[in-house]
């Protein structure tokens, strides 16, 4: 056996630069943009009112009639209204033109 070289040592920080690279790469492409939605998520969540057109998580779509804490009563049709966590509300349709 030959017994082993004697070079210089990889420079330790030269080491885990890849690492830390592949980080900072995950961060920018993939953290960041999700807390940007999020933030405006919520933000959307707190600016919505009474008479607006929404859509929830579960495709339900629905005329804001009241406004608590944390629920929101839909209008889902003439007779109907249900309610629901604020969180569910995930789409303005106040602009949009409803097809009959």
């Amino acid at each position: 056996m030959a017994p082993p070289a004697q070079g210089a040592e990889p420079n330790p920080i030269m080491t885990f630069l890849p690492l830390v690279l592949i980080i900072v790469v995950f961060y920018f492409f993939m953290i960041r943009p999700q807390m940007k939605k999020q933030k405006e998520l919520a933000a959307f969540r707190n600016s919505i009112a009474k008479g607006d057109k929404v859509v929830t998580t579960g495709g339900i779509y629905g005329k804001i009639l009241e406004i608590k804490d944390n629920t929101v009563l839909l209008q889902v049709d003439d007779n109907v209204k249900i309610r629901v966590d604020k969180a569910a509300i995930v789409k303005d349709m106040s602009d949009v033109q409803v097809q009959k």
